[in-house]
């Protein structure tokens, strides 16, 4: 997510720390590296210099608040300032006694249809009866990749190829969903390029539809120029929100983010991937603690309930006390799987992401999917006792799993430095991690 923005900000806070004093020449050296960072994003000029001017006037003075050093002060106000700009939390909740519509619009382009199934497949996780319904007869191919990306995520869609009119389409969709779902979500066509009849279209399927919410869906890849979408459309409707999507490593992310915060227009939802459960509610507080390389744990915690995951007690206490057993780690091993991707995971762990630098992560992903077949070649009895593993067993492992005998030799040899590490620290880092 905004890797270029992200390497940039952190670069500049590194360098602080690393200073070895923090006096005007660091604090202006510092604010300089910010303005860059925010800039090379495609950050509006302005917006830069009300952020940067700000912090420079704050940090310059004596007076610090007791309790923190000069650096953690500083990093405080570019927190703060980062976090003003992008608003706050909004918060996204419909009665379930009734059907709410909500209606996707935005230009040719910005990803709605993908954004659309992205979209039931958060509102089911939310416990909602969800209906997906395809009014885009406009765009060759609208409907497969809609049906593709719902059965994926297991939701029910509408469609009616014969009818071309879009609104009949919307209007039918409603009616066949509105009695057992209470979230109908709308995909229209983004056949538009000029705002005015984008906004246009957008009427006239509210005046007919009377949705509860319309989403503008915008391309983070379009920097600033995401202003004029988000300034019209927040001026014509006060039940909108903004969704910004291709936020995976676009660089102009910053800016249309920035973008269509400043027309005071909210931001509820961003899209960072191509998966199903690449979604988030957008929350500045969390979305800036990210790029500055502070972690997110509540977001790892929202995975874990994306992932159905259930503590294990006893599991967590042996692995604790250095007692793993090969079963222990293939457990692990699939919970890891459920997370999805190993980088997004290590960019919610604080301090984790400048660790995610010095590790080839897609190495890294298919050594742990290799073990994964190691260990299904595995016996329970060599499971419970790797001792006893020999020549032959591991020869017989290595063709069973379609890997080369010394890579479950590293798999063994990685288990046990695991094990004496958790025996030597008594699982004091898991323990800190968990609180």
């Amino acid at each position: 997510m905004l890797d270029q923005l992200k390497e940039g900000l952190r670069n500049a806070i590194k360098k602080l720390i690393y200073s070895d004093v923090v006096d005007e020449q660091a604090i202006k050296e510092f604010v300089h590296d910010i303005q860059r960072s925010l800039l090379q994003s495609d950050v509006n000029v302005k917006i830069v210099l009300e952020i940067t001017s700000k912090i420079e006037k704050e940090a310059l003075k004596s007076d610090i608040p007791v309790g923190l050093s000069k650096r953690d002060y500083i990093i405080n106000l570019l927190f703060n300032e980062l976090v003003k700009i992008l608003g706050t939390e909004s918060k996204v909740e419909f009665p379930r006694n009734k059907c709410n519509i909500i209606l996707l619009v935005g230009i040719q382009g910005s990803g709605k249809t993908t954004f659309a199934s992205k979209l039931g497949k958060y509102f089911l996780r939310e416990g909602y009866q969800v209906g997906v319904v395809c009014a885009d007869t406009f765009r060759p191919g609208a409907f497969e990749q809609l049906k593709t990306m719902c059965e994926r995520g297991k939701i029910d869609l509408f469609e009616k190829s014969e009818e071309k009119n879009a609104t009949k389409i919307a209007i039918e969709g409603k009616k066949f969903f509105e009695q057992n779902k209470n979230i109908v979500i709308i995909d229209t066509a983004g056949r538009h390029k000029e705002e005015k009849e984008l906004i246009r279209e957008m009427k006239e399927i509210d005046t007919v539809l009377n949705p509860q919410m319309v989403l503008l869906v915008i391309d983070g890849t379009i920097g600033q120029q995401s202003f004029a979408q988000a300034k019209a459309f927040h001026e014509a409707t006060s039940i909108g929100g903004i969704v910004i999507t291709k936020l995976d490593g676009a660089a102009k992310g910053g800016g249309a983010i920035a973008a269509a915060a400043s027309t005071q227009a909210k931001i509820l939802f961003i899209s960072t991937g191509e998966g199903i459960d690449d979604i988030e509610k957008f929350v500045s507080e969390r979305f800036v603690s990210r790029l500055l390389g502070l972690g997110d744990i509540k977001a790892i915690l929202e995975r874990v309930k994306q992932a159905e995951i259930e503590p294990d007690e006893p599991r967590a206490r042996r692995i604790m006390a250095g007692k793993m057993t090969i079963d222990d780690l293939y457990d692990q091993l699939m919970k890891l799987k459920k997370f999805g991707s190993m980088r997004k995971l290590l960019d919610l762990i604080p301090g984790m992401p400048d660790v995610d630098k010095s590790i080839n992560m897609d190495e890294l992903e298919g050594r742990l999917e290799k073990w994964r077949f190691v260990i299904q070649s595995m016996t329970k009895e060599e499971r419970q006792d790797p001792d006893i593993l020999n020549a032959s067993r591991i020869r017989r492992i290595a063709r069973g799993s379609g890997v080369d005998e010394k890579e479950v030799k590293e798999m063994i040899k990685q288990y046990n430095n695991m094990k004496i590490v958790m025996k030597r620290t008594k699982g004091k880092f898991l323990r800190g991690f968990i609180r």
